[in-house]
């Protein structure tokens, strides 16, 4: 068997794709179908929610459970296997993730109940981070620095044609073959994107020699510290209105979860090999990049999960239609991030990011004045405002995070980066469903029962709420100073082949 896998190490990467001049491309290809199924997965849920409640007869709350594992499970691993990445390299960790992802999605199809469902999600998001804790070091490894942003760019397209697609697909799944199909759809490209990656994906250069010894280094009481934190997090802030804020058991997941935040902090600190090297944040574009990107997507994501409710609530629209009227959206983000990748390349990162930003804000600000008399136009408007404004912003933000790491930190950075994406995305959709939620409740109704007049006032405060994320990722931008084009090394771009 050995012999086998190492006939195998030496025969992949294929010659055919290596040795091709624009080889590096190849990579971003390959990468980008792994990033186009992860964003699918994410984006395709948002609006079998609202059956999901229906089918299991659940609330919200319980519900909601079915995206945050996903994405917790992410938000939880990433920093975790961009160590783990550095360590046994990114081009087994990314393959491997390929296959779990498909396990995980078959499973969840076949789920029986809401438990069983939520379980998978997890298998699930084991794979989908094994495969997002390694896309961006890897084209950040592959591809020259002068082309560097565009190429980040483009993975940032394949998010964004994941996400445009995904609520399309998703309604018309739904509504052809009913709710489990939307994961047996990944399936199929997951077997392809698994062939794709062992064929064209390049050897790690830097891997070390004394694998065994790194792995007794390895973190792993920071990495349950970190997990248990997060979970505990968000389970006060999704359950805080079905419990009551001032309960025992709200307070007590804050407080301990704030609790491990801070000993997960000492930990890094006094630990020989941490999983996430705080030495990194004295870096202002890695650090500010992080933060403000987590703001981003908590803006994106609560807009994303909740304005289905709004489409089958208040407008009764079928999920094939909510699914089809989400995407202006992820539309909007598609058609900009190939762009601002190119403007980053050429201007740095503070123009595009703040303008992206300052759009995005403008698009939630709009969607704060919708009620049952508005207009489809003024929606669809409104969401194509927020996925501009993401497509501007997010290329030129990631660009300046990785463009500022060491080259034996890329794992770790994409992992964090990536971590700050997916906690984002985690906080938006918790943060939003508990307004949405809590302002029905205060009229004594739950949303599969309240009347228009409650049902508008909850989605007007939660996207007032969502704007606020905005206005700081804004503010952060603005006054964060001009983060020029990082021009890293020759030998960054160097890869074995």
């Amino acid at each position: 068997m050995n012999e086998l896998f190492s006939a195998q190490r030496h025969v992949m990467p294929l010659s055919f794709f290596t040795e091709k001049r624009n080889y590096h491309w190849f990579v971003v290809a390959t990468v980008c179908m792994g990033a186009f199924m992860a964003a699918l997965d994410g984006s395709i849920i948002t609006v079998a929610l609202p059956t999901i409640d229906q089918q299991f007869n659940v609330n919200v709350s319980a519900s909601a459970w079915v995206a945050l594992a996903y994405l917790l499970t992410l938000t939880a691993l990433l920093a975790m296997f961009g160590r783990i990445a550095d360590i046994v390299g990114r081009r087994p960790l990314y393959t491997i993730g390929f296959t779990v992802f498909i396990v995980g999605s078959a499973l969840c199809g076949a789920s029986p109940t809401l438990g069983f469902l939520i379980a998978a999600r997890v298998l699930q998001g084991i794979g989908a981070t094994m495969l997002q804790a390694n896309s961006v070091a890897i084209v950040t490894a592959a591809v020259p620095e002068r082309v560097r942003g565009k190429a980040i760019g483009i993975q940032g397209s394949a998010l964004a044609v994941g996400l445009s697609l995904g609520p399309a697909i998703g309604g018309l799944l739904i509504g052809l073959f009913g709710w489990r199909s939307i994961f047996y759809v990944n399936v199929p490209v997951g077997i392809i994107g698994t062939t794709l990656a062992s064929m064209i994906l390049p050897r790690d250069k830097e891997l070390k020699a004394n694998t065994a010894e790194l792995w007794s280094k390895f973190d792993f009481v920071g990495a349950v510290i970190m997990a248990v934190s997060l979970v505990l997090l968000l389970l006060g802030l999704n359950q805080g209105n079905d419990q009551g804020w001032g309960s025992p058991l709200i307070i007590g997941y804050f407080a301990v979860g704030i609790a491990l935040a801070f000993l997960f902090v000492y930990q890094e600190k006094r630990h020989p090999s941490p999983l996430i090297d705080l030495s990194l944040f004295r870096i202002p574009q890695l650090t500010w990049g992080n933060i403000t990107g987590s703001l981003s997507y908590g803006v994106m994501y609560g807009v994303l999960y909740v304005i289905p409710y709004f489409f089958e609530l208040v407008l009764k629209k079928p999920s094939s239609q909510s699914g089809i009227l989400t995407t202006p959206l992820p539309i909007g983000m598609m058609l900009l991030t190939p762009i601002a990748g190119t403007i980053a390349d050429r201007l740095g990162s503070k123009i595009p990011t703040v303008a992206g930003m300052a759009i995005a804000t403008v698009g939630t600000v709009l969607l704060a004045f919708i009620n049952d008399q508005t207009g489809l136009p003024y929606i669809i408007v409104a969401l194509f405002f927020v996925g501009v404004g993401m497509g501007v912003f997010t290329p030129p933000n990631n660009s300046s995070v990785m463009g500022s790491t060491p080259r034996n930190r890329l794992g770790v950075s994409s992992g964090m980066l990536n971590m700050a994406r997916s906690l984002g995305q985690s906080v938006g959709i918790a943060y939003a469903f508990a307004i949405f939620q809590g302002v029905i409740l205060i009229y004594h109704f739950t949303p599969h029962n309240a009347p228009p007049m409650p049902l508008v006032t909850g989605f007007r405060w939660t996207f007032i709420g969502v704007t606020l994320f905005g206005v700081v990722a804004l503010l952060i931008s603005l006054f964060r100073g001009n983060v020029e084009k990082v021009k890293l090394p020759d030998e960054m771009n160097v890869i074995e082949v």
